[in-house]
């Protein structure tokens, strides 16, 4: 199958060397490109696109409120990875609020972008342990503190979780717990059942925002 990629960019160079890495792709072609959110939303009502490549800091319209309005509608919607300039970027953490399946810096290799594509093509989530860990510990302590709700999860699934906010692999959770892969991969199943989520990336935000991992 080949994975239809639109890309969102307000610099053209960015945009156009994108679309030349992602057409270079064996399992993969760019159905249309833009240079802000609204131009993105406008065209995106045209074509079908598994994955959007979606700025965050952009004219007219941001990528954060792209990505809301794109991913609000009924049905499912394309995925969306948000690009970054900046690693620690209160943007990039309000589009993984607004639906984003994950984050890249712009400058991060070509490999890892069509990785990337192929990973939430799938169904996964894009956390870049590094980067993910830093930018959520830099707006960690702005989040409201919660209410202490109940939490309806065993002590592993607790676990389990902290280690998925710290931005680490099913395989690396299996060897921190002594755990096979297929069971870590359980554990995550039954985390995102029960808490409603769609993927790892919505894990790790509601982990910080219900005090599941220590404040800086």
């Amino acid at each position: 199958m080949t994975i239809r990629v639109f890309v969102v960019d307000d610099q053209d160079l960015v945009r156009t060397g994108t679309i030349m890495v992602i057409q270079a792709q064996g399992d993969m072609t760019v159905v249309g490109e833009a240079r802000d959110g609204l131009e993105a939303l406008a065209r995106l009502g045209k074509v079908v696109a598994d994955v959007v490549l979606m700025d965050v800091r952009m004219p007219l319209l941001d990528g954060v409120e792209a990505t809301r309005r794109l991913l609000a509608g009924a049905g499912a919607g394309p995925k969306v990875i948000v690009l970054t300039t900046f690693d620690l970027d209160e943007y990039a953490f309000a589009a993984l609020r607004a639906g984003a399946s994950g984050f890249l810096l712009k400058d991060a290799p070509a490999e890892e972008i069509v990785a990337a594509v192929r990973t939430v093509h799938e169904g996964d989530a894009v956390i870049a342990p590094s980067t993910t860990r830093r930018l959520l510990d830099h707006v960690a302590p702005t989040l409201p503190l919660p209410a202490d709700p109940p939490i309806p999860l065993t002590d592993r699934e607790r676990e389990v979780l902290q280690h998925i906010a710290q931005g680490e692999t099913n395989a690396e959770i299996a060897g921190r717990l002594f755990l096979s892969e297929g069971t870590v991969k359980t554990h995550v199943g039954r985390i995102l059942a029960k808490l409603h989520l769609r993927d790892r990336v919505q894990a790790v935000i509601w982990a910080y925002e219900h005090g599941q991992i220590p404040r800086i």
